[in-house]
């Protein structure tokens, strides 16, 4: 039961403790402010020269020369329209014939509530060619899943407390790596096509994965090698790939103003940092050099960061502006520019967040009901094998409730 009177004197009872949060906040935002001024009027030689002086080997974000050609840190989109109708005839003639996939997986965590532990991964994945019906059959798009099983031998230990709040690490662990893998598959099977009809590859999250520095060093292992192989991939067959970050809590750009000016940030995020800059749908900042400072890097197992360029974009009005990764390779070949349209044009379709990443995860989701579908099928599985399956009695009773 909750009790609204109850709750409004406890938050009264703190009102000092936040009125000195918001204070403190104020102050740091206008310290990075300050800080920020000065390093959108830098060029990149001086930025690359005042790091050199540092000799910090992981400062948070390294420039490009892109930094030269923006207007204090913003780069302009030319596009302008009266309205979506306008914005979605330009999307579509930025995507006709010009394939677009992601992937996504889901997962059935291990449960105490039953006697058998059982967990089990579904990676979904939607290709879209972007074709009329009448160019390509009938089907002008792929949507499918896999599903795998884990059972009791395969899930390792559980609610291990050395792995904080990781403590459904095994199906974790497989459902990143088989995300990465399928992305993989999916590249390779385009790789001989010529590069203007190469699909635009869709990762939903970032390439610079520290959550895996607070893993085990054998437990964080897959997760670097799925990367790895993940952005090798995309080099050697050429085929563009980004990674997405809706809501973006990176602070690359935030370390790198705190090595370069001995400031000290700690509240602010790199979209937050931007946010004033990109005012318009479809301004971007410049792209970046990832050199994240973390527990994989500063211990030599992350030097595929340095592979991973990001920029900001402008594509929702109303919210941060989203962080957008892609390969080293598709800056040192000059496909910058193109692949971002793409991922402008997937936003416009999608209204403010990708079409293709949208409708990837509504295809490898598994809701609550399917979970319970699972575990009767799981219970006639084992029935039928000799085995009793059980659940607990609070289990029971809320079942029994709903």
């Amino acid at each position: 039961m909750f009790d609204p009177s109850r709750a409004q004197t406890a938050l009264e009872q703190k009102r000092e403790s936040f009125t000195r949060y918001f204070a403190d906040l104020g102050v740091e935002r206008q310290r990075t402010e300050t800080l920020f001024e000065q390093f959108r009027h830098m060029t990149a030689q001086e930025i690359a020269d005042r790091l050199a002086e540092k000799d910090n080997p992981w400062p948070g974000a390294e420039p490009t020369d892109e930094i030269d050609a923006a207007k204090e840190m913003c780069i302009g989109f030319e596009e302008q329209w009266q309205n979506h109708r306008d914005a979605r005839t330009w999307a579509l003639s930025v995507l006709y014939k010009r394939p677009s996939l992601a992937v996504d997986g889901s997962q059935i965590t291990p449960t105490k509530d039953y006697s058998v532990p059982v967990g089990a991964v579904q990676i979904g994945w939607f290709v879209n060619e972007h074709l009329t019906a009448q160019e390509n059959g009938t089907q002008t798009y792929i949507k499918d899943v896999s599903f795998e099983v884990l059972p009791p031998a395969e899930l390792g230990e559980e609610d291990d407390p050395g792995d904080g709040d990781f403590p459904n690490w095994r199906v974790n662990q497989m459902r990143f790596v088989r995300e990465c893998e399928k992305l993989c598959e999916l590249m390779e099977s385009y790789a001989d096509r010529p590069y203007e009809t190469r699909p635009l590859c869709f990762f939903d999250g970032s390439f610079a994965i520290s959550f895996a520095g607070q893993l085990r060093p054998e437990r964080a292992r897959p997760y670097l090698r799925a990367v790895e192989k993940l952005l090798a991939c995309s080099q050697r067959t050429e085929v563009p790939l980004v990674g997405f970050v809706d809501s973006a809590y990176s602070q690359d750009l935030v370390t790198l103003l705190n090595n370069l000016f001995g400031g000290v940030i700690h509240q602010s995020s790199d979209a937050r940092l931007l946010e004033p800059v990109l005012t318009h749908w479809g301004e971007r900042s410049p792209l970046f050099i990832c050199a994240r400072s973390d527990q994989l890097s500063t211990k030599g197992n992350a030097n595929f960061y340095r592979e991973i360029c990001f920029t900001y974009v402008n594509l929702v009005t109303d919210r941060p502006p989203a962080r957008v990764e892609l390969p080293r390779w598709i800056y040192e070949q000059g496909h910058v520019d193109d692949v971002l349209n793409r991922v402008r044009a997937e936003c416009v379709v999608g209204t403010g967040y990708p079409y293709v990443i949208e409708t990837a995860d509504a295809v490898a989701v598994i809701s609550q009901q399917d979970r319970e579908r699972f575990y009767r099928l799981f219970q006639q599985f084992l029935a039928k094998e000799g085995i009793e399956l059980s659940m607990t009695r609070k289990l029971r009773s809320k079942l029994v409730r709903r």
